[in-house]
């Protein structure tokens, strides 16, 4: 797993659009965190998600952009996004590649991807992490308060 301090990767995936993100344009520009999920439309992703959309204006305000990422396909997170109005970008990282590259663990002995939310300041230096699979509503206080603090 990434640490305190750590680069953000170098990444490209497809949002629910289709259109592709680049890590390279969003470092420089913004404050990002970036949230891995198990899976579109279950319990705990889904009141995830509501969450960072209900508090979308605080990420706004100092400057950060959400980014959720998990296996799931395009079509799966476009329908995801538009049955919760979901305002930000869903990315798909099918093989899990990217999941890879920031290191985020599995849980439940293995058998689940993990639920792990990392904030990176505008530079791509990574600010603060938090890994918790049951607990998805913190990983939003969590997001909020290491942005606040730097």
């Amino acid at each position: 797993m990434l640490k305190k301090g750590d680069q953000l990767p170098a990444f490209r995936l497809q949002n629910q659009h289709g259109k592709w993100i680049d890590s390279k344009d969003l470092q420089g520009n913004f404050k990002l965190v970036i949230y891995f999920y198990p899976k579109d439309d279950t319990p705990g992703c889904t009141a995830e998600a509501c969450s960072f959309r209900d508090q979308y204006s605080d990420f706004e305000d100092v400057g950060a952009k959400v980014i959720g990422i998990s296996a799931d396909s395009i079509a799966s997170h476009k329908q995801f996004a538009e049955k919760h109005r979901l305002t930000f970008d869903l990315l798909g990282d099918p093989k899990n590649e990217v999941r890879q590259l920031f290191g985020v663990p599995k849980s439940f002995f293995g058998l689940l991807p993990g639920r792990v939310t990392y904030v990176f300041d505008k530079k791509g230096e990574l600010l603060h992490s938090f890994n918790s699979q049951l607990n998805a509503k913190r990983h939003i206080e969590e997001a909020i308060s290491a942005l606040k603090a730097h």
